[in-house]
């Protein structure tokens, strides 16, 4: 009897599973289920609403809502949604060229069986991504720094085929959610359109991705517990290489284009002496002197002492030049004769590519003079003599070596340092004082502002501004220094002048005296200085200390 009934129940249970998978067929397919009329759905205030209906929108309302530093971009939506179509094709192009290097690693290297990549479809779908408000930061530095909160949910098709001997696999990329806030700088500001050089993008915080994958026509995420094995991969990945402060840097404009360089060495330049040089004077002498420069350099020539009535000069004379490139600048080499009355008589010239150099190695030259470059001149032939050179190119240290002083405070005693060594070892170097600008100066008859830089008994000054309380200068000024400023002070005044001479013919705005031991020792200061003599003035000023 147990036997039988087991039999029995087996059979009916197989016989009852059909005809309840046919009953639900037919009723599934020949049925008419009554629907309900379609109902407009019932729109309420946010001020009817009850919390949990509140909670549940929380998520998506936007971001300039919720954070008062964000700033409403409704414009630059509609921009991104005029221009989608042509930015997805634009973007999947460049995805395509930028994937293909990638794609050809794992094709039939080794013994992997791969024999191609493509993609099948790839498209971004019609929905545009989203700014749901954008934030701008101030900063002291040549920059301008913006956080966008993106949001995008969009309809991506991104199929891509590889095939396997005979077996072609299709993976679709479907229903893509991605909500990021990124840092974007504009670095450095310069003075050629679009007058940024670099955009850096760096990400605060691990961005939030969700996406469907389907393999052969299934969706692989729906697999218990794979969903969330991929996001953490991803967030890692993703995090590994653009998570602060790791940064992405796009190049926008080339380093020749109107970018302010900065100083990377110093040139010492020793000259010697100069031999058979052309006779000038009546008696058939010369009055030699050498002026030296850097191509690209508006700074004034350096200048060796005149040497009377000779043709074969000997100075001996050593000169420090700021460096920004050398592999593009030379040294430019005049011989002149000096004249008391009249313009001075250039006796020949050369230049010296700086690429020649090998950094901290001394090159001694002997140069012929030439009465030009052209080298079509028919006169360029003449003798002119020689000048005899000795050429030093002094790369600054790295900031981490610059920044890995000691801790402690730095004294100077008759020559010896106390408290550890020097700074960096107090080498010779260059002082780089850049006056950016001031704010709330104001004079009691008039606002033309300049800024006077004076260090060492040498004074330079910006340019003159007319009629403004807050004047952008941006200009650098240079110092070079056998040792470290550690116990100097630069003083820094704001004055006013007015073009036509008058009673208040000049005025002063305020001063501020700045220590350099800070600057020395971090290598670099950026701040802004309250002005002495000034109610609300500030002064902003970047120094920075670069040592050979």
């Amino acid at each position: 009897m147990g036997f039988l009934s087991i039999f029995l129940g087996t059979v009916g249970l197989g016989i009852g599973f059909v005809i309840g998978l046919c009953l639900g067929f037919y009723f599934f397919i020949y049925s008419d289920p009554e629907t309900k009329p379609f109902e407009d759905p019932v729109v309420k205030p946010i001020s009817e609403l009850d919390l949990m209906s509140i909670q549940d929108l929380i998520p998506e309302i936007p971001l300039w809502l919720k954070n008062p530093d964000y700033d409403r971009v409704d414009w630059l939506n509609k921009f991104v949604a005029c221009m989608w179509p042509y930015l997805d094709k634009a973007i999947c192009a460049a995805i395509k060229q930028s994937t293909e290097p990638i794609f050809a690693d794992y094709i039939g290297h080794g013994h992997r069986p791969i024999e191609a990549i493509t993609f099948e479809t790839l498209s971004l779908g019609t929905l545009p991504p989203t700014f749901q408000g954008i934030k701008v930061c101030e900063t002291d530095e040549n920059q301008l720094v913006m956080e966008p909160a993106v949001k995008w949910a969009g309809n991506p098709n991104i199929v891509i085929a590889v095939k396997i001997s005979y077996l072609c696999i299709k993976i679709q990329l479907v229903d893509l959610q991605v909500f990021v806030v990124p840092r974007v700088i504009l670095k450095p500001l310069v003075s050629t359109f679009p007058c940024f050089s670099n955009v850096v993008v760096s990400l605060m915080e691990k961005p939030h991705v969700d996406f469907g994958l389907k393999v052969l026509g299934g969706d692989v995420m729906s697999i218990p517990g794979l969903y969330r094995l991929v996001q953490d991969i991803i967030k890692k990945e993703v995090a590994k290489l653009y998570l602060w402060p790791q940064t992405l840097q796009i190049p926008i404009l080339d380093s020749s284009l109107g970018i302010v360089k900065r100083p990377v060495g110093v040139l010492h330049v020793k000259v010697v002496q100069a031999t058979k040089l052309m006779k000038m004077d009546i008696l058939g002498l010369s009055d030699p002197y050498v002026k030296l420069k850097l191509s690209g350099e508006m700074l004034p020539s350096k200048k060796t002492t005149i040497k009377k009535k000779t043709l074969n000069p000997v100075w001996n004379e050593t000169f420090k030049l700021v460096v920004k490139d050398p592999q593009a600048q030379t040294l430019q080499v005049n011989v002149y004769d000096w004249d008391k009355v009249g313009s001075h008589d250039r006796l020949g010239m050369q230049v010296v590519p700086l690429k020649l150099l090998t950094p901290n190695e001394t090159l001694e030259l002997t140069l012929d003079l030439l009465k030009n470059t052209n080298v079509s001149d028919p006169q360029k032939k003449q003798q002119r003599g020689q000048i005899m050179l000795e050429l030093t190119y002094a790369p600054f240290k790295e900031d981490s070596e610059v920044l890995s002083g000691p801790l402690s405070p730095l004294k100077r005693e008759n020559g010896v340092w106390s408290g550890g060594e020097s700074p960096s070892g107090a080498g010779a170097g260059v002082l780089l004082v850049t006056i950016q600008g001031a704010e709330d100066i104001e004079g009691e008859h008039h606002n033309n502002p300049y800024a006077m830089v004076i260090f060492r008994g040498e004074t330079k000054r910006t340019k003159r501004i007319k009629r403004t309380r807050d004047p952008k200068w941006n200009e650098e000024f240079q110092f070079m220094l056998d040792e470290p400023p550690i116990q100097d002070k630069i003083h820094i005044k704001i004055m006013s002048r007015r073009s036509r001479m008058s009673f208040y013919h000049k005025e002063s705005l305020g001063h501020v005296d700045i220590n350099l031991a800070d600057v020395v020792y971090n290598g670099r200061i950026n701040h802004k200085f309250h002005l002495i003599d000034s109610k609300n003035g500030l002064v902003h000023v970047e120094l920075r200390w670069r040592e050979t």
